[in-house]
């Protein structure tokens, strides 16, 4: 793991911008389309709005989600909507977006066209963000589940699964384990002193059902960097 500590968040977000534009670009180069896996809340903003700027060929990446609440788009808590107002903007209209939520009722009834359209998504993924919660979730692989087994089985043979959490609203669609590192190169992306504090416990010894960034941070297949800034 490599940890990157910047002075201020907006400059965590240009350099971490820049980062991925050279790393879709250099996927594009040589393989002729790149995809780009983002997470929500609010620390990816400063992200999206810089990115948004690059000029690239976007017409040839795919942007999808590693997780997502069972909402409407127009939703205050959708992801997509963020994605829609702070990214898929300026240089990057023609980027392709694929959206985890669907017309489905229910996420488990949504899982099958879900799993359908991840399909169609280049993979290894060129660079998937991911973010993490105080409880030390990441995408919506929350402790404390009852889908988590099958969502972190490296066997389970699915791209997404359906997760209800105790502890958050809404139902919601996350990319498995698996999935998520299927991936040329992951970035943990947090941002405050607490967010910090969470990581050095994750960091320390314990179960990772009990803390699930912990299997993406103790696995030796994919290389993870943690951008932070206080």
């Amino acid at each position: 793991m490599e940890f990157r500590r910047f002075s201020d968040r907006q400059t965590l977000a240009n350099t971490l911008a820049e980062h991925i534009g050279l790393a879709l670009q250099e996927s594009i180069t040589q393989q002729g389309r790149a995809s780009l896996v983002v997470s929500g809340g609010s620390t990816p903003l400063p992200l999206f709005q810089q990115l948004s700027t690059l000029h690239l060929p976007w017409q040839q990446v795919i942007i999808t989600l590693a997780d997502e609440r069972w909402v409407e788009p127009s939703s205050p808590g959708s992801n997509e909507s963020l994605v829609r107002q702070h990214l898929l903007q300026h240089q990057a209209t023609d980027a392709t977006f694929f959206a985890l939520k669907n017309s489905a009722k229910t996420a488990e009834t949504g899982e099958i066209a879900c799993e359908r359209g991840l399909h169609n998504i280049p993979r290894p993924f060129t660079t998937v963000v991911l973010g993490m919660g105080n409880d030390g979730h990441t995408a919506s692989l929350f402790p404390n589940t009852a889908q988590l087994s099958q969502a972190i089985d490296m066997s389970c043979n699915k791209l997404c699964a359906a997760i209800k959490s105790q502890t958050a609203p809404h139902e919601r669609m996350t990319l498995t384990l698996p999935t998520i590192l299927d991936a040329q190169e992951i970035i943990l992306h947090i941002t405050g002193v607490d967010k910090k504090a969470v990581l050095d416990q994750a960091l320390a010894n314990g179960p990772p059902e009990a803390m699930p960034i912990r299997f993406i941070l103790r696995q030796q297949v994919v290389p993870v960097k943690v951008y932070w800034a206080a």
